[in-house]
């Protein structure tokens, strides 16, 4: 009676183990709250003669703040390449 096997029986062990996974996925993204940032208001400012995108900065950062962190802001809310600036040019500053 070679090559004749005995069936194993099936076993739940696999099931078992998918069922765990399932919950150890699903269970955190239910019961976790979504953070949404906080919308940021922009004023527009047209640029006049003798600005830069520092001195714009400059003036709508708070005291004691980092006016890199508002040059960065200002040059991804209006999706420049660099910092050069044109005069009558419309920029959306965040306040």
């Amino acid at each position: 009676m070679r090559g004749i096997s005995k069936r194993r029986k099936p076993t739940l062990m696999p099931l078992v183990a998918l069922a765990g996974l399932s919950l150890a996925v699903t269970l955190p993204a239910l019961s976790s709250t979504v953070h949404a940032a906080p919308p940021v208001a922009y004023a527009t400012v047209t640029v006049r003669s003798g600005d830069s995108l520092w001195s714009l900065a400059e003036r709508k950062t708070a005291p004691g703040g980092d006016v890199q962190t508002t040059v960065d802001q200002i040059l991804g809310a209006n999706h420049l390449a660099s910092s050069t600036l044109h005069v009558g040019q419309t920029l959306r500053i965040p306040q």
